[in-house]
């Protein structure tokens, strides 16, 4: 028997940015970005582990406008034709670099990944990354949880119970038409809790969600054992509270294994660094300079001078990193198993995109930690938080105090003053959709259609990725701009309805656009 478990817990999320109105649109980069360098290199270490006859355990939230996303046939097709210049890209780097050898190499490097993804994703996955995960799901190595039904932030929902239902609710049954049955976990769009929101979790189903650690030791009555084990909250739905100690390991770009100087520089690019004329072809517009994902430095340290990337010293570096990791665990479990007299366990959750994207060797990281956890010691298993809860079916009952993860863990990055202007619009506009659902409980035809169409307009504007660029001021004039259409697309359909006749080439516009949650039920709003 082992002395603890180590549970780790991606969260894969995205906005739901698509615009078929352009050729190409420069926030759907987020997207593809994310599938090279984040979701195909964890579905490779996954798949390898599973393959090597590893056993590791894995949980991952998959948010329902991420699978929107990644299996939607244009974007899917936009998706091949983003790797196809990235092959081009890398051909003419291998060619321009020939006679460096440091950067030539690495560009030899990039030439055979994006392959590489080319071959995964059109010839192995068939275009279906979410299919290539269930199937790691279906045998046994990985839980998919789910999420809000846009990333809505739950706690600001309180006071409109409907509003807190309808993200729950659609996204429960969006999993299973992509997943074949119910969701067993979630996670809680940006870990926002409120106590209470587990209701509406268990009215699905749903029978465990991830909370911030300070949810979890602040609750009442406090918790025997910490975050070490999880809690269940009155109606029966458990809490995971997140560990602190290796959490800050891995995520923190200054104190953690990411800031290494050995590691990949991520804000040095040849979309930056190289002739505009040379690199005109794959940035958008041909002027506007973004990353194309070829980097050819370390992060060397706080100079501008960066030494260039060296890929087996990095490496070694992460395998280095992966033995200190699992040491520390293996240490911390001695210690709690002591105090606690029995198997402690250690959750550590991280945004998926941390590895690969923002670290780009965090997944040959993973790679190695779960290989040593197998090959190296009997102190510590990993597990899912569900295998957890079936082998130890007693835990405290407490209730969790509000929490959320950011900025001093109280929903201050999505309530501030850069932000603060849209709840009174979000607000009216979810007061709107439940009288239209209310008024009319049997629509059909058009109607329905419309009425389907308000919903979606309504989750899409509550989306907490806005509220989040507006607060961290990256991409402000888009978020804004996302907010107000969502919010006057909903308003625009009860202008029709209400005036008894609906516009059926405008909601077709409507549709297209916005075309995700195909099963939505309107309804869903109408229930007190």
């Amino acid at each position: 028997m082992p002395q603890g478990y180590f549970a780790l817990v991606l969260h894969a999320h995205l906005p739901f940015v698509r615009h078929p109105e352009y050729d190409e649109f420069l926030e759907e980069d987020w997207l593809y970005e994310a599938i090279t360098e984040t979701y195909i290199p964890l579905l490779h270490v996954f798949e390898t582990l599973a393959r090597d006859g590893v056993s590791f355990r894995a949980s991952m939230s998959m948010s329902p406008t991420l699978l929107a996303m990644l299996t939607d046939d244009l974007l899917m097709s936009r998706y091949v034709q983003h790797l196809e210049l990235l092959i081009e890209l890398a051909d003419k780097e291998v060619h321009r670099t020939r006679h460096e050898p440091p950067f030539h190499a690495l560009a030899q490097m990039y030439a055979g990944h994006f392959r590489d993804c080319h071959r995964t994703f059109v010839d192995r996955a068939r275009r279906n990354l979410v299919q290539s995960f269930r199937a790691l799901q279906d045998a046994g190595f990985l839980e998919i949880l789910t999420c809000g039904a846009t990333h809505g932030f739950l706690p600001l929902m309180q006071h409109v119970p409907q509003a807190v239902r309808a993200q729950v609710r659609v996204a429960a049954a969006d999993y299973v038409r992509h997943f074949g049955r119910r969701p067993r976990g979630i996670w809680l769009p940006e870990c926002g809790y409120f106590p209470g929101v587990e209701e509406h979790l268990r009215a699905e189903g749903i029978r465990f969600f991830v909370v911030d650690a300070h949810g979890i030791l602040y609750g009442s009555p406090r918790p025997r054992f910490g975050i070490f084990a999880p809690v269940y909250c009155p109606g029966g739905v458990a809490a995971f509270g997140r560990d602190l100690e290796s959490s800050k390991q891995v995520w923190s770009a200054e104190e953690g294994y990411p800031g290494d100087p050995n590691y990949r520089e991520f804000y040095r690019d040849i979309g930056h660094d190289l002739e505009l004329d040379y690199i005109r072809p794959y940035i958008h517009g041909g002027d506007l300079r973004i990353n194309t994902g070829i980097k050819y430095y370390a992060i060397t340290g706080g100079t501008p001078h960066k030494q260039p990337y060296r890929r087996d010293v990095a490496l070694d570096t992460a395998a280095q990193h992966a033995g200190n990791f699992l040491f520390n665990r293996e240490k911390q479990v001695e210690y709690l198993h002591g105090l606690m007299g029995r198997a402690p366990l250690i959750l550590s959750p991280y945004d998926a995109e941390l590895f690969g994207h923002w670290w780009f060797e965090g997944p040959q990281f993973l790679d190695y930690l779960f290989r040593k956890m197998h090959f190296d010691q009997k102190t510590l298993e990993p597990i899912t938080p569900l295998e957890y809860l079936e082998r130890h079916p007693r835990q405290q009952v407490l209730r969790p105090s509000f929490s959320s993860w950011g900025h001093k863990g109280y929903a201050e990055v999505w309530l501030e003053g850069s932000n603060d202007w849209i709840y009174r619009h979000l607000d009216q506009a979810t007061r709107t959709m439940i009288a239209l659902a209310k008024d009319r409980p049997d629509a059909s035809g058009l109607e329905l259609r419309a009425l389907n169409q308000a919903a979606r307009e309504l989750l899409l504007a509550q989306s907490s990725d806005w509220a989040f660029i507006m607060k961290t001021a990256t991409m402000v004039p888009y978020a804004v701009k996302r907010t107000k259409l969502h919010v006057h697309r909903l308003l625009r359909l009860a202008e029709m309805l209400r005036n008894g006749g609906v516009d059926e080439a405008e909601l077709r516009h409507m549709e297209q656009s916005d075309n995700l949650l195909p099963e939505i039920d309107y309804r869903v709003y109408a229930d007190e």
